[in-house]
Formats: structure tokens, sequence, C-alpha cells
């Protein structure tokens, strides 16, 4: 989007292979493992962001969490079938179009982007700034993989890696324009 005011973050972990989720979205794998890890330095991360732009994939695994864990946040969640009043704690919106709209009107800041086909389609409108990858150790060998085609390479420089507990690695890289 022609003058983007925000800047958009990508946060999320993956088997070694690229997965973020059992091919039936079970994410089993990813929480036993990473509680070693503790919260992996999310609690800083998402005091950082004033709004997030997540998949219904993302929306659903989060409900059934029993308690809304982004209190304070503007949620607005890509969905073409999601009603739009499905729930007072978020926005729904059915194309990038409408979320940069939506995220103007906002004056969002910090977007957390996060669910894979939600990253995939903002990697190419190039609206992610910054990718935080955390590696579980485990290989599925299938699942919904964290990134898909591209209209083009997206180049990154490293910014930081960390060793964590549970073995977890965790890689932090800026988009470069």
């Amino acid at each position: 989007m022609a003058g983007r005011s925000f800047t958009g973050l990508v946060y999320i972990g993956t088997s070694v292979d690229g997965f973020i989720a059992r091919e039936d979205g079970d994410l089993g794998w990813l929480m036993s493992r990473g509680e070693a890890a503790g919260d992996a330095g999310y609690s800083d991360f998402s005091a950082a962001i004033d709004t997030m732009l997540i998949g219904r994939s993302t929306y659903e695994v989060v409900q059934s969490f029993g308690s809304w864990p982004y209190g304070g946040k503007h949620v607005l969640v890509l969905s073409r079938t999601l009603d739009a009043g499905a729930d007072d704690k978020i926005s729904v919106v059915r194309d990038l179009d409408e979320a940069a709209d939506r995220l103007g009107s906002l004056g969002a800041q910090r977007v957390y982007i996060d669910g894979g086909r939600t990253i995939q389609a903002c990697l190419a409108a190039g609206w992610v700034d910054e990718l935080t990858i955390s590696r579980v150790p485990v290989l599925l060998g299938t699942g919904a993989s964290l990134f898909g085609p591209l209209p083009g390479d997206v180049d990154l420089e490293h910014v930081r890696t960390d060793v964590l507990g549970g073995g977890m690695v965790q890689t932090t890289y800026r988009v470069v324009r």
C-alpha cells in the first residue's frame, strides 16, 4: 500500500521444517515443546504493538483459549466468510484493501500480523517489515506452511538470533526494501 504508515510485524513459532500447524490445525506440538522457552519474548513484543491483523483460522484458535488475550488491542480478522458482527472484540475485514482503510482510520502504528495465509498475503503485498521466527526442535513432515508463493524475492537482513529454553532458536529478520 502506497504511503503505508504502520510497521508490519510477524512473531510466530514454527517447526524446524517450517510448519506452523499440523494439517488438521493442531498446535499441541508447539504448546508442549514451547513451554520450556517461557514466553519467548512475546510479552515484550505484545506490549509494543497497538493493532493486530489475523486470519480467520488464527482467530478461531484464539477463541478456543477461553479468555481473550488481546485486551486493549484493535484486532482485525481477515476473512471472506466470518460474519461482520461475529464478535464485538474484533473487526472483520474482507481483503487487504479494506484492512488498509481500517488500519489507516485506526491510526495503527505497529501491527502484529498473524496466521499463515495472512502472513503470506502481507508478505506478497509488502506489508511485512520484520519477522521473528521461533523454531521449535521438531520435524512435522507436513502441515500448514509459514511461507508460500511470492511475486518476487523478499530480501532479509539478519537482526539477531537467540537460543531459548527447550532448544528453541529465535531469529529476527528485517525486510530490506
